[in-house]
């Protein structure tokens, strides 16, 4: 097969192929050629005889100059690539020799180097055209005479040097964001000034701030914003209301997180004359008060959304919006967008309209509140919340069936001490409360995507989620099937095969491995103007207008929304505006999920500070060439077992079984199986945990 490739490709030395056309030129028919054709093409991408972009492939060709521009990958080990922009030559690898003064993330310069045949394109880092990062958040530490800080990343792998004059009163152990920073020759380590005192290492405030830093995320506001904030009120003129639905009469509830502090959803059941329902869904109206090109807006809009560390929370808004005005509080006249859906007790959908409220909600819930009214029968506004569950429960069973799947990440939830330390650790529980609320918010989205999309032509913020790749598809299937659990995606429709699968490892050891991989061998959801449908729910229109006070994008659709079916005065944005909007907030979305599972891991960590030598239940949730990665049962804290521990013989990986086998004794260590270790090493500054096996270890 990889003969007939590279013969047809000489052939067409400078047109680009899908694979069924390729499949189609060699007369490859069936399906099990179909697979072989596929594998070689990928491994021919990975020899460089081939480039692939998007689903095209064409003849590998160095690039006309033998110079490129891209972004700098540093792995910890020292060497790196660096993704050109725009480019078919794949990502280059950099030698540590060869990464000059380059730190993570910088856009650079790169010097290809001639290619030698069955090498990966290499090359040498020339100049940064762009630092990354103009501030790096550590420790400050002291040697002997002077002073440096090593920075909370560890992908940052130069400490940085600290004149005495450049100190401004801080102190060995002090968390400090360090700017200015010059580095010239990797020969030297780079030098800086200590721009701000973060705090005392190990305090809550500090560890948000150093994460945040870290990300690029901004912690404070800028002074026009404040301002602008400050001068907002909370009176509602006559004349607003006049323009709205009034339902401050009617019982308006919210259901949300013991913890939480903005409220940006309310729901509410009335019963018709004509003996059906309205189910109202009543969203914050944050575009009220943050109107475009205001300080309050351009920043909303960098921030791209909020972010929610352990123990606090980073506002994409100003707390007097977050909080106060846009938060649907008990007992306040609130303003709100809602979504009306007239409803049988089946849950079938007759009409919808959408219209700007006012609202005064009658009740906050939490979840737990909700969820007791739920399975005693008893508790405020019974009837209402009997109601819209049971019909939540018909809403789910739809989506489920035409579709959408039921994956769940577990997750876990910190006992805060007084001090920001954890003092216990519990896997999160969804129940029927959670998911009630999610129905709802889940028709409400779906329902204002495809009104939009009725018109054909208005430009549009789409929540959208591409086709798996059908590889990684295969590749899961495989491990699943090794594990003894049965998954054909060709059987049926692919997302009634992942459910059926869900269902049966639910509750065992393994669900929390096998939900992760199969989230990772889906594509990512992103927003955007091009709308593809959402694979993952199963939905030809997708959008988010349910939290406009937590993300940009749901302030945008109700902008749009508010211009063409309410003012109807025509078009918001353009094209080519939202592009690049969603495009950034896309990016905001991923660096804010970086962040918060950084803050989870740190909290982990701490919570096992004094647990050295503890032994805990596991499950492998990786392997490779030099170690195992285990998975804790009980808090979902990931660490390592390297090889050179793994006593009584010689280790090696083998990628087809998902094991690393011992060479004498063939024992397995196989992911997804479980697994008792012992932690003996603990890393708060790289955020690391080294395990051993345990002598509890049962043998595959």
């Amino acid at each position: 097969m990889n003969s007939q490739i590279k013969s047809f490709f000489k052939k067409n030395p400078s047109r680009s192929f899908k694979s069924k056309e390729i499949a189609k030129r060699l007369k490859v028919k069936d399906d099990i050629r179909y697979l072989l054709l596929k594998k070689s093409l990928h491994q021919l991408v990975s020899e460089q005889f081939l480039s692939r972009n998007g689903k095209r492939y064409s003849l590998f060709s160095l690039p006309e100059t033998s110079t490129l521009i891209g972004y700098f990958t540093l792995n910890e080990a020292g060497y790196g690539f660096v993704a050109p922009k725009n480019s078919k030559t794949g990502d280059i690898f950099i030698a540590a020799r060869n990464t000059s003064n380059a730190f993570h993330g910088d856009k650079v310069e790169v010097v290809l180097f001639a290619k030698q045949k069955g090498k990966n394109l290499e090359g040498q880092i020339t100049q940064i055209i762009e630092r990354k990062r103009k501030e790096i958040v550590g420790q400050l530490k002291k040697s002997k005479s002077f002073y440096f800080v090593t920075p909370d990343d560890p992908k940052i792998h130069r400490d940085i040097y600290i004149e005495n004059e450049n100190l401004i009163n801080s102190k060995p152990g002090d968390k400090v964001a360090v700017g200015k920073i010059l580095w010239e020759d990797r020969m030297m380590n780079p030098v800086g000034k200590i721009v701000e005192i973060i705090g005392k290492k190990g305090t809550l405030q500090a560890e948000v701030t150093s994460i945040a830093r870290n990300f690029g995320i901004a912690v404070s506001f800028d002074n026009k914003t404040i301002s602008e904030t400050e001068n907002l009120t909370q009176g509602i003129s006559e004349e607003e209301i006049s323009k709205r639905l009034d339902f401050r009469n009617i019982n308006v509830f919210t259901i949300d997180p013991k913890d939480a502090k903005d409220f940006d959803d309310a729901l509410s059941v009335q019963k018709l004359p004509n003996g059906n329902f309205e189910i109202g869904v009543h969203i914050a109206d944050v575009s009220h008060f943050v109107k475009p090109g205001s300080a309050i807006d351009r920043e909303a809009s960098v921030r791209g959304n909020s972010v929610y560390f352990v123990g606090k929370a980073i506002p994409m808004l100003p707390e007097k919006l977050s909080s106060d005005l846009c938060s649907l509080v008990p007992d306040k006249d609130r303003l709100t967008f809602s979504v009306l859906f007239e409803m049988t007790v089946k849950a079938d959908v007759l009409n919808h309209r959408v219209s700007k409220s006012i609202i005064n909600s009658k009740r906050r819930f939490t979840y737990e509140e909700a969820q007791n009214i739920i399975e005693t029968g008893k508790g405020d506004m019974l009837e209402e919340i009997i109601f819209i569950d049971s019909l939540a429960k018909i809403l789910r069973k739809k989506r489920v069936k035409e579709g959408s799947f039921e994956f769940f990440t577990p997750e876990v939830e910190f006992q805060l001490d007084a001090n920001g330390h954890p003092a216990g650790i519990l896997k999160k529980e969804i129940k029927d409360s959670n998911m009630l609320v999610e129905e709802f918010m889940l028709l409400a989205n779906k329902t204002v995507a495809q009104m939009i999309s009725s018109k054909g032509n208005i430009p549009f913020v789409y929540r959208i989620h591409d086709y798996p790749d059908t590889e990684r598809i295969e590749e899961f299937s495989r491990f699943v099937k090794s594990l003894g659990y049965s998954f054909n995606p060709k059987s049926g429709k692919t997302a009634n095969q992942f459910n059926q699968l869900i269902h049966q490892v639910k509750g065992t050891e393994e669900e929390s491995v096998i939900n992760e991989l199969a989230i990772r061998s889906m594509a990512k959801a992103i927003y955007s103007p091009k709308n593809i449908g959402h694979y993952g729910l199963g939905f030809k229109n997708y959008t988010h207008f349910t939290s406009p006070i937590r993300r940009y994008a749901d302030l945008l659709v109700h902008r749009v929304i508010e211009k063409n079916f309410i003012a109807k005065s025509g078009k918001h944005y353009s094209l080519d505006q939202l592009e690049k909007i969603c495009e950034h907030i896309s990016a905001t979305e991923r660096t804010a999920m970086e962040a918060e599972r950084r803050s989870v891991k740190l909290k982990q960590l701490q919570f096992l500070q004094d647990k050295i030598g503890h032994e805990f239940h596991a499950v492998i949730s990786g392997v490779a060439n030099y170690g195992i990665f285990v998975e804790l049962t009980d808090i979902l804290a990931e660490g390592l077992i390297r090889v050179r521990d793994l006593e009584g013989d010689f280790y090696v990986l083998d990628e087809k079984k998902y094991s690393l086998i011992g060479k004498r004794t063939k024992k397995q260590f196989r992911l997804g199986d479980k697994i008792t270790v012992k932690l003996v090493r603990l890393d708060l500054d790289n955020l690391e945990l080294d395990f051993i096996t345990s002598d509890k270890s049962t043998d595959t």
